[in-house]
């Protein structure tokens, strides 16, 4: 049986101008036979010789073997350059003749053309290749990684009422919870993250922040830098909402809570009813 998408071995049965015909028995009936052209068939190779190839379709849509190596098989995660983005979605290279498929309905973010993008590739429901951000349910699960181990890996999906999603070494699963996102982080980014817990199903929960002792000095030398930009002048207070807090400062309420005590402590602010200004 013809595995679309994979590297298989297969026999040559029949041998043309054009090239060889591939089946898996020596009587392959037409049916169970596929082209692998000319150019492609290994030199000093006659019938009965088995071969390792590629499968996938050609322009007209026609089952056809290669013996090159594509970047990406059925099942695999990896990275792809943009070739060309379309009306119907981006086409990318991944080291074949024809370019692979990312329909626009796979996209989780806008991609451009040379931009090298986290991918999936799969089998549509016309039986074609096509490639996916979607990357989810492809990426494994038993790391090696423990708790508070630092890690880099791209993000490859944003969900603002869950976090971030990164494939650890562009392999393992792992989510960075919104409440520990830190800064701007969009999706294609490598980041490095600390490991801060393993679930029972082995993927990784992520912080982009230190732990909170190291992370406070951070962060108030942080919120030192905004209120210079601002012209010393804080224009909220950790009173205000934590949905501002986090637009304007990148930290939750907790984390700007902790950074203006520790500027207040050493003297480098004064806090108003409804402002915060330098001192």
């Amino acid at each position: 049986m013809f595995e679309l998408g994979k590297t298989q071995s297969l026999m040559i049965v029949k041998e043309l101008d054009f090239g060889v015909y591939l089946g898996e028995t020596i009587n392959a009936s037409m049916d169970d036979r596929v082209l692998l052209p000319r150019k492609q068939v290994p030199a000093g190779s006659r019938i009965g010789d088995n071969v390792e190839v590629f499968l996938y379709k050609d322009s007209k849509d026609r089952i056809i073997a290669t013996t090159n190596r594509p970047l990406l098989q059925v099942g695999g995660v990896g990275k792809l350059k943009v070739s060309q983005v379309t009306q119907i979605g981006a086409f990318l290279d991944w080291g074949l003749e024809k370019d692979v498929l990312l329909p626009y309905k796979e996209q989780t973010a806008k991609v451009r053309e040379g931009d090298e993008i986290l991918v999936a590739l799969y089998v549509d429901k016309s039986s074609r290749l096509a490639a996916t951000m979607k990357v989810y349910h492809y990426l494994e699960c038993g790391s090696s990684y423990v708790k508070d181990d630092m890690v880099r890996g791209t993000v490859y999906e944003i969900l603002e009422d869950m976090g971030a999603f990164v494939a650890v070494d562009d392999r393992f699963s792992a989510l960075i919870p919104t409440r520990e996102l830190y800064g701007e982080i969009k999706v294609g980014d490598v980041v490095t993250a600390r490991v801060t817990s393993v679930k029972e199903d082995g993927k990784l929960d992520l912080s982009v922040r230190e732990k909170a002792y190291l992370q406070i000095g951070k962060d108030a030398e942080r919120l030192l830098e905004l209120m210079k930009s601002l012209d010393g002048v804080l224009p909220f207070t950790d009173k205000a909402a934590p949905d501002v807090i986090r637009r304007e400062t990148g930290m939750s309420k907790n984390e700007f809570k902790r950074a203006v005590g520790n500027l207040l402590k050493n003297g480098k602010i004064i806090i108003m009813p409804d402002v915060i200004r330098l001192s």
